[in-house]
């Protein structure tokens, strides 16, 4: 696992709802975000992965595709995605139920 615990998620969100303003909600303050892209196998399984654990823990989370960002933020994701983003924290694939556990267990 390779979570990032840093000031710059707060920004980093903040760059993605400049690009995609749909995200900015009080709703989508607290969601997990999965960042991914269509026809995309290792998004669909952290997908399938995320949809699972949220069946047993409290979590709500939003697929946003980078495919909708302008080519600058599309780069900084591209050969990393699948991401996902919490408010206050960065894990890159691949991830586990396990440090999804560890995730929610840190936010």
């Amino acid at each position: 696992m390779k979570m990032q615990n840093d000031n710059n998620i707060t920004a980093l969100r903040a760059e993605i709802i400049n690009a995609k303003p749909s995200l900015n909600t009080p709703d989508n303050s607290t969601k997990w975000w999965l960042l991914g892209t269509s026809n995309c196998h290792l998004c669909e399984l952290a997908e399938q992965l995320l949809t699972r654990f949220g069946a047993v823990y409290p979590i709500e989370y939003q697929l946003v595709d980078i495919a909708d960002f302008d080519e600058a933020l599309m780069m900084k994701f591209a050969t990393t995605i699948p991401v996902l983003l919490t408010p206050s924290k960065r894990l890159d694939y691949p991830f586990s139920v396990m440090d999804l556990q560890q995730l929610l267990a840190a936010s």
